[in-house]
């Protein structure tokens, strides 16, 4: 009888360890390649976190952010990978390798790296995912971690997703570098 229960545990155990997620393995479940940002404010202070899986159908972007004012923000990915404060200009406009007007509402639009508003509740935190599709993080004709890597930007206030170059979406609040891949 022990000796069935020990066999019977250990079998348990390797299914479910055959079930484990890797840190590698993408959303889709196959081997991708993820990056992650760490996003600061101006004076430095922690504003969350921003992560990117590749997966077959583009780049996932997960964003968990903190300390925003209440209301609607604007979230990018930017085309280079600098975050200098005060005003995080450094980070460049919108990711756009194909060259495009701004805005998912544009006729002419849109950047790679316009993505949709994200909500801050009154506790100043808000999440946000979202697929880039046909996107990828640092292989293919336009990769996203290109020689001058990207960002990820939040900004003060909602994208009206059609002014171009950056949808009247204010001042940049929070900066992250998108490293990794």
């Amino acid at each position: 009888m022990r000796h069935s229960i020990l066999a019977m545990t250990l079998s348990v155990s390797a299914m479910l360890t055959g079930c484990a997620t890797t840190q590698d393995e993408g959303v889709d479940g196959t081997a991708s390649a993820s990056a992650a940002a760490v996003l600061l404010a101006a004076d430095g202070s922690s504003r969350g976190e921003a992560k990117v899986t590749e997966a077959s159908d583009g780049l996932h972007i997960m964003v968990d952010a903190r300390g925003l004012t209440p209301g609607m923000h604007a979230v990018h990915i930017h085309g280079t990978g600098s975050c200098t404060p005060p005003d995080f200009t450094s980070a460049g406009g919108h990711w756009n390798p194909g060259n495009r007007q701004h805005g998912r509402d544009n006729p002419a639009g849109m950047h790679m790296g316009d993505m949709p508003n994200m909500i801050a509740g009154a506790d100043g935190s808000g999440q946000m995912e979202y697929v880039i599709p046909g996107a990828r993080l640092n292989n293919g004709a336009m990769p996203m971690l290109d020689a001058d890597g990207a960002a990820i930007v939040i900004h003060a206030q909602a994208d009206d997703n059609k002014s171009d170059p950056a949808g009247n979406a204010g001042g940049r609040v929070a900066c992250g570098v998108i490293s990794g891949g």
